[in-house]
């Protein structure tokens, strides 16, 4: 296909300011996090070491695996969440029936005893596996692991919460989350993924993520919040991650994802936390539908895709409503104020107006 040349020399210029940007602004901010994640990951596993003293069920699984932390997710610059793994869910079975959306149970297997089960105290009088109750425990556990490890003069418990929240060095927030690993099993409610008439991602990617199955965590759910049931305590959050990062490999994704949360730490850290790098990745994968093929993905079109993403992330924000990526009905956007969002509106697409009728405009941002 024919381009016309001043065509051509406005991508390239683009692209030269994105790359330019990538270097002086992103890499930055990736050595800055490099850095704050090994210091922030010293003090979580000596935390940890103290957890399994006092309870060797809870082990770590917190290590480091060619320079990158595994179970360790960046939700911003001074905010991580550890996952931590749990051994033998074998006794139970994955429910997933829609009623909670984002949410699943786990239910001992019929003919099993609950003294089959390394979790025996936790398992309620339905035979659920309770998330509520391990995380309570393990949040005792780790309120007194604070108090004798070797850095306890620098991690604090975060109290008013649920969750296992530590404060480190009054400047980093981290959450623990306990969890367990579903290989081998898919969600009900995220069995129309993929689409069938769109050619991304490649049947064999699709068939590897499948397999490799995705997290199911003990925390907090927004789509749980002011429903009474004593279900909601039992449930487990569904997490995609890792396989969220699988699709995200090739081509001009990742470093375009990277772009956009530099962006939004610098200029989208707004009232009420709006736009999340979380909500940044969902529309990622949303324009990876909307342009399926690898050639759409290569460097010269990365002003495009940022743009398509912002445009959607606007769109999104006036419609006050995010699905997620592989639970549609579960919206990203719940809990936020209608006031947070629509002023978070204004300003992504002052940002986006900014980045294209103004050719030098990162030269700023």
């Amino acid at each position: 296909m024919l381009v016309p040349a001043d065509m051509l020399a406005a991508q390239s210029k683009v692209l030269y300011q994105l790359n330019k940007y990538y270097g002086e602004r992103v890499q930055v901010r990736k050595t800055q996090i490099a850095k704050t994640v090994r210091e922030v990951c010293k003090v979580i596993q000596d935390v940890l070491r103290e957890v399994e003293v006092q309870e060797p069920r809870f082990i770590s699984s917190l290590t480091e695996c060619n320079g990158r932390f595994e179970g360790l997710d960046v939700i911003s610059p001074n905010e991580f969440e550890v996952v931590l793994y749990l051994n033998q869910m074998g006794v139970f079975n994955f429910v997933d029936d829609g009623s909670l959306p984002g949410c699943a149970v786990l239910k001992l297997s019929d003919g099993r005893k609950r003294s089959m089960s390394l979790w025996v105290e936790f398992i309620t009088a339905s035979g659920y596996l309770s998330a509520r109750k391990i995380r309570s425990r393990f949040q005792t556990l780790v309120a007194q692991a604070c108090d004798k490890c070797a850095y306890r003069d620098s991690v604090k418990m975060i109290a008013d919460t649920s969750e296992v929240k530590l404060r480190i060095r009054e400047r980093y927030v981290v959450q623990i989350t306990p969890s367990f690993k579903c290989s081998g099993v898919w969600p009900r409610s995220a069995a129309h993924w993929p689409l069938p008439h769109i050619p991304w991602p490649h049947p064999n990617l699709v068939a590897e993520v499948k397999t490799e199955g995705f997290d199911l965590l003990s925390k907090e759910c927004a789509a749980m919040q002011g429903k009474q049931s004593a279900m909601e305590g039992d449930a487990w959050v569904m997490s995609f991650t890792e396989v969220e990062s699988r699709l995200l490999a090739g081509g001009c994704r990742r470093r375009c994802l990277s772009l956009l949360k530099t962006l939004r730490d610098r200029h989208l850290e707004l009232p009420g936390n709006p736009v999340t790098g979380y909500h940044l990745k969902t529309l990622l994968l949303y324009e990876c539908e909307k342009h399926p093929r690898e050639i759409e993905w290569e460097e010269s079109c990365l002003g495009d895709r940022m743009s398509g993403i912002l445009m959607q992330l606007i769109s999104c924000l006036q419609c006050r409503r995010c699905p997620h990526y592989f639970l549609p009905h579960l919206d990203l956007f719940k809990g936020k104020s209608p006031t947070a969002l629509e002023n978070a509106a204004k300003h992504v697409w002052r940002l986006t107006r900014e980045l294209l009728t103004n050719s030098r405009a990162l030269d700023k941002l």
